[in-house]
């Protein structure tokens, strides 16, 4: 079975669930037929492998429908950057799990990859107990991941028989139970709520441990691209889309007289400079992604690999673009006035959404300090990047 992604049914998928976006807050998780057109887009399979039907396309074409759908509704964007990132995990699951997971042309996967769970040895595999936050779009996977620490009969670090200490492991989605805990100022509709797994089996191999810096299974450009890098840019273009957003209600809103006034918000030079301000920061940052992603994927392309120091660039730009696009925003936000605190106001929602987004540890303010460190030539470990 071959890759079917139509970038117009997708873009459709996405404006229509924009429409929408009050509905998708009011209950907290995508609707059916929201999920359903966006599967039917092929945009889960964007970096599915071709030897499971998938796309197995280039970085930027996921990044690019991360953030056209950000624009439009920021939870339904960071679902589909959830579920799309994710799949990469399918180049490095040996072949039977990753036929089994994503060969499923409607499959859908997420999870939590710190390592929250236990994990006990046992035969054929390994038994899962644990509780894992952040569980974006759980509600609508047909997989379910999270991380898991192995661990001995005493309770102490232990490794498999493969060396693996922390993998990331699939679940049956029998065995998960989801926890009604996401009640949050931003990012409603995503539905990142906690789940748990109670003595879970897990058969051998249904799980990828990046610790070790595996190879692929499956070679490609794509899966010798760095593996947290591109969930760093994923997470960074949801903020792309929100800012380009604000900016587009910003404008719309720009003939709107603030009361008391005679001229309206575009006739106020203060706004004309926020304005072209947040444009300027936007850029920037969508420029400094593209021009990071074509730069390692040539090397990729070329090499097998990216080098250390692309590898801190990518983070790089994901963490600058994340606090750019935020500062557009809340310049957006601020100039709007009034307007932009009632809930009918897609400023309102943006504002939220994205200062939701920042809390995520891809683009976490801590991730700056090793970045700068590298940068100074001193000894860096490059695990995290």
């Amino acid at each position: 079975m071959t890759a079917t992604f139509s970038w117009d049914n997708f873009t459709q998928a996405a404006s229509a669930a924009g429409a929408r976006s009050a509905e998708i807050e009011q209950h907290r998780t995508l609707p059916t037929d929201v999920v359903e057109s966006l599967v039917d887009s092929g945009v889960f399979r964007l970096w599915v492998p071709t030897n499971y039907g998938g796309e197995q396309a280039d970085v930027h074409a996921l990044l690019d429908a991360i953030e056209t759908a950000s624009y439009h509704d920021g939870s339904t964007g960071w679902c589909v950057m959830i579920g799309g990132t994710t799949a990469l995990n399918a180049g490095f699951l040996p072949e039977e799990f990753a036929s089994e997971i994503y060969g499923d042309p409607r499959a859908v996967t997420g999870g939590f990859g710190m390592p929250a769970g236990i994990g006990h040895a046992v035969d054929g595999g390994i038994s899962v107990t644990g509780q894992w936050a952040w569980g974006s779009g759980t509600n609508h996977c047909t997989w379910i991941g999270g991380g898991v620490r192995i661990v001995d009969e005493a309770g102490e670090p232990a490794a498999l028989a493969d060396g693996t200490r922390a993998p990331f492991v699939y679940f049956d989605r029998s065995d998960v139970e989801l926890l009604d805990t996401w009640h949050v100022s931003g990012m409603k509709g995503s539905g990142s709520t906690d789940y748990v797994t109670n003595n879970a089996f897990v058969p051998t191999g249904r799980w990828v441990s990046f610790a070790s810096s595996p190879e692929p299974v499956v070679d490609g450009s794509l899966y010798r691209f760095s593996f947290l890098g591109a969930l760093g840019l994923g997470v960074a273009s949801v903020t792309v889309g929100l800012a380009q957003r604000a900016i587009d209600e910003l404008i719309e809103l720009g003939q709107k007289k603030p009361s008391g006034s005679s001229r309206s918000l575009a006739e106020r030079p203060s706004i004309q400079a926020d304005l072209a301000t947040a444009e300027g920061k936007v850029s920037a940052a969508r420029s400094f992604l593209r021009s990071v992603v074509d730069e390692s994927w040539a090397t990729a392309s070329a090499s097998g690999s990216v080098t250390d120091d692309q590898k801190r660039r990518i983070r790089l730009a994901a963490n600058t673009a994340a606090v750019a696009c935020t500062e557009a925003v809340d310049l957006c936000y601020l100039a709007a006035g009034g307007t932009a605190v009632y809930q009918d106001s897609a400023l309102q929602r943006v504002f939220r959404d994205i200062h939701v987004a920042t809390q995520h540890g891809m683009i976490a303010p801590r991730i700056m300090e090793p970045l700068g460190r590298m940068k100074f030539g001193l000894p860096t470990s490059t695990s995290q990047f």
